[in-house]
């Protein structure tokens, strides 16, 4: 589907958008445009890609006249660029609003303007039952990219949630092995809490399963598995720590919940899944459509009565070592 398209990532330049950038690349896209404030890291992308097929623009989400120039004849358009680091949005709460809410409507309005074909915007299990404001602030992007299909009947929307990706900027795997090297001690908030995990190829699966299958309205969640920190942390001492590596337990960051949800209760009554792998929400605003598109979910498994969250289904230390193994880390 990507075959001689052109495609813009905002926020390119990080470790989603570089590895969705070799994997378009592979699909004979004929132009991809890395759309990110960050110089430096456009200079050293260009240099590690060398492909004349990449094109680098200096623009930032909150600037719409940028934007729009910038789509000009886009095809798809990759929504990645937020603020998600929680503490710091925390401390920063309305540069928060302005990235990750002012400019996704930025982003929607200039695709709506070209005539984009579709944006995907990536979401976060944080966006469900928010609790910190990184998350408020992707609950309401879910909200704006949903009701954007109201807006127009060319340019489609849809959103994919994930959880943590191993090794993305900011993940604590690479911090937890640092630690560990250098002190042989690694900080953890809480012995309790439980994350979402999954590699950055299994992320971009799901950012091109939303692009090829969604007709706009979709929030699309893969079935990922779940681990306990701690024992993410005793798994990577055995790789990288010595035999009396010690864990530092320091509390809870500001903002940080013990786990995390993928599916709400309340959105388990609007959710199928589509196969072994995926899950789709059908919000409210969508209902209609997307009934009448999918044949009123006849074919489809309803989730139902539960959430979907991170402290059921752990993985074993060595479901976790596998998982580790697989994202080239131990």
């Amino acid at each position: 589907m990507f075959e001689n398209k052109k495609i813009l990532i905002t926020g390119g330049t990080g470790s989603w958008g570089k590895c969705l950038t070799k994997y378009l690349l592979s699909c004979n896209t004929k132009e991809i445009i890395i759309y990110s404030r960050n110089e430096f890291l456009q200079v050293m992308m260009k240099r590690e890609y060398n492909d004349e097929r990449i094109k680098f623009i200096i623009g930032d989400v909150r600037d719409f006249e940028r934007l729009n120039e910038s789509m000009s004849n886009v095809d798809y358009v990759f929504h990645l660029s937020a603020l998600k680091h929680v503490p710091i949005c925390e401390e920063h709460p309305y540069e928060t609003v302005k990235t990750n809410i002012i400019g996704t409507e930025n982003v929607i309005n200039a695709a709506i303007n070209n005539k984009v074909k579709k944006v995907i915007g990536v979401s976060s299990d944080k966006a469900v039952s928010p609790y910190n404001l990184y998350g408020m602030t992707k609950a309401v992007e879910e909200k704006l990219l949903i009701n954007a299909n109201k807006k127009s009947d060319i340019t489609k929307f849809v959103c994919i949630r994930a959880g943590n990706v191993m090794g993305s900027n900011g993940s604590v795997i690479p911090l937890f092995i640092s630690q560990l090297k250098e002190k042989n001690e690694v900080t953890l908030t809480n012995s309790e809490m439980t994350r979402f995990f999954i590699t950055l190829d299994e992320a971009i699966g799901l950012l091109t399963k939303a692009a090829d299958i969604s007709v706009g309205g979709e929030i699309l969640v893969m079935s990922m598995p779940s681990l306990r920190i701690k024992d993410l942390i005793t798994v990577l001492a055995k790789h990288y720590g010595k035999k009396d590596s010690k864990i530092n337990e320091i509390g809870i960051r500001p903002g940080e919940k013990i786990h995390e949800e993928l599916v709400s209760l309340v959105e388990s009554y609007n959710t199928y899944r589509l196969d072994e792998n995926y899950y789709l929400i059908v919000p409210e605003i969508m209902k209609d459509e997307l009934s009448k598109f999918y044949n009123d979910f006849k074919n489809f498994e309803k989730l139902g009565n539960k959430s979907y969250n991170s402290s059921t289904n752990l993985l074993n230390h060595e479901g976790i070592e596998e998982r580790l193994r697989n994202g080239n880390f131990i």
